[in-house]
């Protein structure tokens, strides 16, 4: 005798005997007078893979017997032209002094004055003899020796900086008779 195959395909008829034991078949195996219903399959997403771009080589060698013309430079071209001849140097429109900061303590301006005074700096003016004696303070003194040093030097590269003990200003610090260089 033949074995029945399973599962049973046509509708309505029963299930072989079961050959392992007694008991009812699994609801899978049952045949039912229903149609077969079809398992929807699942949908896969996958991502594409990225887009190759094909670089060029790097280098690229020329044809055999290729001899390439000598580059050709030309001049630059300002837009738009210029109408006229350039504007002069012209100096600043405000004029500047060297003056002490007053935050840096005596010592370290002390130090930079005695720089200054070394340096260049017309000092006659801040000795006990001079016009600018009076207020006899290290700040009124170093702020003349620094302005001193600074409108002597400025064309040729001298700074107002001092280690970092002066400032420029826009307000003439002249007093009394007391005058302060400007260049």
């Amino acid at each position: 005798m033949s074995t029945p195959s399973f599962p049973p395909t046509l509708p309505g008829l029963s299930p072989p005997p079961s050959t392992t034991g007694t008991g009812p078949s699994p609801p899978e195996f049952a045949a039912t007078p229903n149609t077969p219903q079809a398992i929807p399959t699942p949908t896969i997403y996958e991502p594409s893979p990225p887009a190759i771009v094909i670089s060029p080589p790097f280098y690229v060698p020329s044809p055999i017997g290729f001899n390439p013309s000598p580059p050709v430079f030309l001049p630059p071209i300002v837009y738009p032209p210029p109408t006229g001849p350039p504007p002069p140097n012209v100096a600043p429109s405000t004029a500047l002094w060297c003056v002490a900061k007053p935050s840096v303590p005596d010592p370290i301006i002390q130090e930079a004055m005695n720089y200054a005074c070394g340096s260049g700096a017309d000092c006659n003016s801040i000795q006990p003899s001079g016009s600018c004696f009076h207020p006899d303070t290290l700040y009124a003194h170093a702020s003349y020796a620094f302005n001193s040093y600074w409108q002597r030097t400025k064309y040729s590269g001298g700074t107002c900086e001092f280690g970092g003990t002066a400032i420029l200003v826009t307000v003439d610090p002249s007093y009394d008779g007391c005058h302060f260089e400007y260049d």
